[in-house]
């Protein structure tokens, strides 16, 4: 028969520390009672009776001047209270989980929220819970949890803290917290489930599927004994619950059979092995099993030391972890990362074995502080050393703003990056780096004095110039590129088309005729644009943002011909009239005796630019590309309707005379008023 013994079976830190206090009392020469069994395990209780150790189930039955020994379920706030007006001594063997839970009711009372206990209702541990808050209300299961709130209505929007019985199975709440989070808008969850048991439940759980049969031994009254029944019992159907080895029967196991041995929280290890004895002859091997895993659990952690352990539990205040001894594990939150936009469920998941190195040890509680961030810091630093030598690239995040720059942090190691050094423009605040990602370069390294110095700007113009050299090997006249706008002049955009800048003049950027690129674009717009020209020994490239596949002209006159009214926008006023364009791309001469049908001194004196107007093309000239209009022609047009066609002659004359020297005038170089 092979014989497998989980390495999580027996004593959980809690009640092994209810032992050892009760076992150190019963030795103290005064009259001992326990208050309520200690632990779920009669021979246990047993054992401490024949230490003198007498049980009483009621405050009201304990001997005066008797020591008082209060059980590793813990008692309600009323009992401590009892305790005290009887002025009884009291050793309190109480789980530092279950305390915690006590701590976490009572906040929440406080703060006048509903408490809900996920657990069975009469456990000695869901009783003490209950007895540090008021009215709580207790669910075993999602299904009683969502009843109850169905015809609860009022429920739905109260303030509500949910807690679980410590030997509670993360399956049971799980549903209960998918149920509540339905039913309920204003939650806050705590899984106080020990995270002893959820690796106890987890190793059961695996060793029930690998094997013929299991063994669960603990006490008949113990929680987290039956849940591991269950559990087993779901993966292996041949699963025995006894308490002591004379239960057992050899003929229950095939010849052959591969058999695991679990056990709960309150079976101490001589009852595990009596079994086990019992099971085979073959004593030696698990023998040393036991020494070594006594070893372990009575292994002493030191501040600084460095452990290895397995994630058992993550919540939204720390990550609970298994370290394989009799200590609970943890790791506050800030002290898993330096970075602020990750989260704890991103970088570990439960069942993840890491390294971590203790911070506090609290051997009176059973608890270990643990960070994961300083022992990063610890091997970052000779990453960082090694990225100086090589002048490699390292990422980091920004994490505060310095007098005359920020601070990167990189897996703890802080680096400073001068306010130069940060590639940020003068007048942008250094703030809008904060917590960014960026990529930087080691240039100073002064272990002793734990200072390091970076540079942003330096790995950004090395990554410009490896751009700049790719597109300069690939340009090539008509190429298209996208890219962004990086400033504006007076007379054109500049725009980086992947680390090079090229120029678009305003008359490229536009068929319309605009005073300033800032009517198209500005700065940190993403363009499309193809190169028009380039000179590559003076670094310069002329770039175009118009579509030169449509053409104005053919648009135009496609779309308007001689003698065609016209909507059009006046542009720009001359001497000599006035320019308007008629469709984007192309514009018309309004001649200043085409401007009014009476004589004026200027063009504006009638119109303005960015006026908008009606008027009359009188001649197209497709060989020059000039366009001839005029608002006169269309007021004489409506009097002569009017008149019944007075004045043509006038008219007519006056037109042909005006168009010809406008003609002459708007072919000489145009000058700006």
């Amino acid at each position: 028969m092979k014989i497998t013994v989980a390495e999580t079976a027996g004593f959980c830190y809690g009640v092994s520390r209810a032992v050892e206090l009760a076992e150190k009392a019963a030795g103290e020469g005064i009259p001992c009672v326990m208050l309520g069994p200690v632990i779920h395990n009669q021979t246990v209780i047993q054992h401490l009776a024949e230490l003198g150790v007498e049980l009483v189930q009621r405050v009201e039955e304990v001997p005066e001047g008797s020591l008082v020994i209060l059980r590793s379920h813990g008692e309600s706030k009323a009992v401590h209270d009892a305790l005290a007006d009887r002025g009884a001594r009291v050793v309190d063997t109480t789980c530092p989980f279950v305390s915690r839970i006590h701590a976490i009711v009572r906040s929440a009372q406080e703060e006048g929220r509903q408490v809900i206990i996920i657990g069975t209702p009469g456990h000695p541990e869901v009783s003490s819970i209950a007895g540090w808050c008021r009215d709580p209300l207790i669910f075993q299961d999602a299904e009683s949890l969502e009843k109850y709130f169905l015809n609860h209505a009022e429920m739905a929007g109260s303030p509500v803290t949910v807690v679980s019985q410590t030997t509670s199975t993360q399956e049971v709440w799980k549903k209960c917290e998918k149920t509540a989070k339905k039913l309920c808008t204003n939650l806050k969850f705590f899984d106080t489930i020990c995270n002893a048991t959820c690796a106890r439940q987890s190793e059961a759980q695996r060793l029930a599927a690998q094997n013929d049969a299991v063994v669960v031994i603990g006490g008949r009254n113990s929680a987290n004994t039956k849940q591991l029944f269950e559990l087993c019992g779901k993966a292996c159907p041949n699963t025995i619950w006894i308490e002591r080895a004379e239960e057992l029967s050899i003929a229950q196991f095939e010849k052959g059979a591969s058999v695991a041995i679990t056990a709960g929280a309150s079976t101490p290890e001589w009852i595990i092995k009596e079994v086990y004895d019992k099971m085979s002859v073959e004593n030696m091997e698990i023998e040393e099993s036991f020494a070594e895993l006594l070893e372990k659990s009575i292994k002493t952690l030191h501040t600084g030391e460095k452990v290895t352990g397995v994630v058992t539990a993550i919540t939204p205040t720390e990550i609970q972890m298994d370290l394989g001894t009799k200590h609970a594990g943890y790791i506050p939150v800030d002290e898993l990362t330096d970075d602020p936009t990750v989260k704890a469920e991103d970088l570990v998941k439960v069942g993840d074995e890491i390294e971590v190195i203790v911070v506090r040890v609290n051997d009176a509680e059973g608890v270990v502080s643990l960070s994961k961030k300083r022992l990063d810091s610890v091997k970052s630093w000779d990453d960082v050393e090694q990225a100086c030598e090589d002048h490699t690239v390292m990422e980091g995040v920004v994490t505060e703003e310095n007098k005359g720059g920020v601070v990167v942090s990189i897996k703890g190691v802080r680096v400073f990056i001068p306010a130069s050094q940060t590639g940020v423009p003068r007048e942008t605040p250094l703030t809008e780096l904060l917590k960014q990602k960026v990529k930087l370069r080691i240039t100073e390294v002064n272990r002793a004095r734990r200072r390091v110095v970076g540079s942003i700007r330096a790995v950004a113009a090395a990554e410009r110039a490896e751009k700049s050299a790719e597109v300069w090997n690939s340009i090539e006249v008509g190429k298209h590129y996208h890219g962004v706008v990086k400033s504006l002049t007076s007379y054109g955009a500049f725009v980086d088309i992947g680390g090079v800048d090229g120029m678009v003049h305003i008359s490229e950027l536009s068929w319309s005729r605009i005073k300033h690129p800032s009517e198209v674009v500005n700065p940190g717009d993403e363009v499309d644009v193809f190169v028009i020209s380039f000179d590559a020994e003076k670094r310069k490239i002329s770039l175009g943002m118009k579509d030169h596949s449509q053409d104005p002209w053919a648009l135009f006159t496609e779309k308007y011909h001689v003698g065609d009214t016209a909507q059009v926008r006046i542009v720009k006023l001359m001497t000599f009239g006035a320019f308007a364009e008629i469709v984007p791309g192309v514009d018309g001469l309004i001649h200043i005796s085409q401007l009014a049908d009476h004589r004026i001194d200027k063009p504006s004196d009638v119109v303005k630019e960015g006026d908008v107007v009606d008027v009359k093309i009188t001649d197209i000239d497709n060989d020059r590309k000039k366009v001839s209009l005029s608002v006169r022609a269309l007021i004489e047009e409506s009097q002569r309707v009017s008149d019944d066609g007075e004045g043509e002659a006038i008219v007519a004359s006056a037109d042909g005379e005006s168009v010809e020297v406008a003609e002459k005038l708007a072919e000489e170089p145009e000058t700006e008023e």
